[in-house]
């Protein structure tokens, strides 16, 4: 019979709701970015939530197939486990943090680094002691466990936050000075994260203070940070040359130009990985590099090509979400402590000392914008590739993990402990910053819209233009030079 050809297996299911959801998504976006004021990840994490495992079970690429997996559930899932999510993870986030290195404005870094600095040092600093501090108070850890979670969650997440500061009519009410610096942050500081995350992970694995000293300065400052954001810059710099060369001579047409954008930036991601590098400090340091003279976002200013980028990246994170129960392991991994967690990390990793030290950030120059700046620090995929790294380097000494959790025995170490707490505490944040940093556009614009007087307010429910009120938007701030300018 005709329905024997029919070979509806998970891979292919996937395929095809994947496609659906982003062709659906393409045919509206305008709209629903406008109007409605949601972005692509809350809508596609929702989308994921309903046809993954816990509920539909059509799309369930790491859970175990239909004969299970050793103590895994058989839900007729590709049986794709945590080195496959790890590498997928990889990819979609080097991507992403090299588009944000080629978008900032020309010379972006040497005008504006004392904000980014600022962003990137006490900040981070403190979201990662102040979280540490809430794992360790909540779920029972040791100080070192307590670190390593906590530094899954330092990073703002680039696809969020292009999801919601790019490419829409809310982000045009934003000053650029705020957008660009924002942007630039998400893009160094999934790299600028692995230095918190192994001085957690060398804690726990290092038998002396010596060893863990050693290797954390030789292996992640020097090696893996230093080297990878100058090895980064070097090949940005170096092939923003060769495509001039290319480009002068008429030896590359147009799509191939455009092409070499995204091929680029799976080099840096690739020679990031296998050298062992910072794999985000070479893509962002390579996407700068590459574009920093301003010369390639003038020849590509009309191909969308970020956007294209963006609209794939941004639903990438249609993933199985863990089941959020406690185990022997993890006895303290509850729903309700999980949910108290996550407000405390969204009201205080980053509000407070942003309020604090506005004034040494030369780009906040209104309250208004420091409320703005702290809560927009959404926490996303580059968390997830930090705690699947942090497990794998508790589980068997590597970064490469292994394809499920191994199942251990009472009593427990503290290293196993840590092994399977971290996934469920960062993924549950994950999913909790998803929504609520995604829905935070729409809440902005309707109590903008409310706040005006009846006879001001816009036509349209909530579809003001206008810049944000409390923020300053006059011109230049980090915008890029004129185009009248020499190249």
């Amino acid at each position: 019979m005709v329905w024997s050809v029919i070979e509806f297996t998970p891979a292919h299911a996937t395929y095809l709701l994947l496609s659906i959801f982003l062709i659906t998504y393409a045919l509206f976006e305008k709209f629903i970015r406008n109007r409605l004021h949601l972005s692509e990840p809350p809508i596609a994490l929702l989308v994921g939530i309903i046809l993954g495992p816990r509920l539909l079970g059509w799309v369930a690429p790491n859970y175990c197939g239909v004969n299970g997996c050793a103590g895994g559930p058989s839900i007729g899932g590709w049986e794709l486990g945590d080195n496959i999510v790890q590498e997928a993870t990889r990819v979609i986030v080097g991507i992403q943090v090299f588009v944000v290195g080629v978008e900032l404005p020309k010379f972006y870094m040497a005008r504006h680094w004392r904000s980014v600095a600022m962003l990137l040092g006490p900040v981070m600093i403190f979201g990662w002691l102040i979280c540490a501090l809430f794992v360790y108070l909540i779920f029972k850890t040791n100080v070192p466990t307590a670190l390593t979670i906590a530094a899954c969650l330092t990073p703002t997440d680039p696809v969020l936050a292009a999801s919601i500061l790019s490419h829409s009519q809310f982000s045009s009410r934003v000053p650029k000075r705020i957008k660009h610096m924002l942007s630039a942050e998400s893009g160094c500081n999934d790299g600028t994260s692995f230095p918190f995350l192994y001085a957690g992970v060398f804690w726990i694995t290092q038998s002396t203070a010596a060893d863990a000293l050693k290797d954390y300065f030789l292996i992640t400052i020097f090696w893996q940070c230093t080297l990878g954001i100058t090895i980064g810059l070097i090949i940005g710099t170096v092939f923003n040359r060769i495509l001039r060369f290319s480009t002068n001579h008429g030896f590359i047409d147009a799509p191939s130009f455009t092409a070499f954008y995204l091929l680029l930036a799976i080099l840096s991601v690739g020679i990031g990985s296998t050298l062992g590098l910072d794999d985000f400090l070479v893509a962002f340091g390579c996407g700068y590099g590459f574009a920093r003279d301003g010369w390639f976002a003038k020849k590509t200013k009309e191909s969308h090509t970020p956007q294209i980028i963006d609209l794939i990246l941004n639903s990438a994170i249609i993933i199985p979400w863990y089941d959020f129960q406690h185990t022997g392991l993890t006895p303290n991994v509850t729903i309700g402590r999980l949910l108290a967690f996550l407000v405390l990390v969204l009201l205080f990793r980053r509000i407070p000392v942003i309020l604090a030290l506005k004034r040494w950030i030369p780009d906040i120059r209104t309250w208004r914008e420091a409320w703005f700046c702290g809560h927009f620090g959404p926490m996303g995929l580059g968390g997830l590739f930090l705690a699947i790294e942090g497990r794998a380097l508790l589980e068997n000494g590597t970064a490469s993990p292994e394809p499920h959790p191994p199942h251990y025995r009472h009593p427990y170490t503290d290293r196993e402990k840590a092994v399977m707490t971290i996934w469920p505490v960062v993924c549950f944040v994950v999913m909790g910053s998803t929504l609520v940093h995604g829905l935070s556009v729409l809440a902005l614009s309707v109590v903008a819209h409310f706040r005006r007087p009846k006879e001001d307010r816009a036509s349209v429910f909530a579809a003001e233009t206008d810049p944000l009120d409390g923020m300053h938007h006059d011109e230049g701030n980090g915008d890029s030079e004129p185009e009248s300018e020499e190249e």
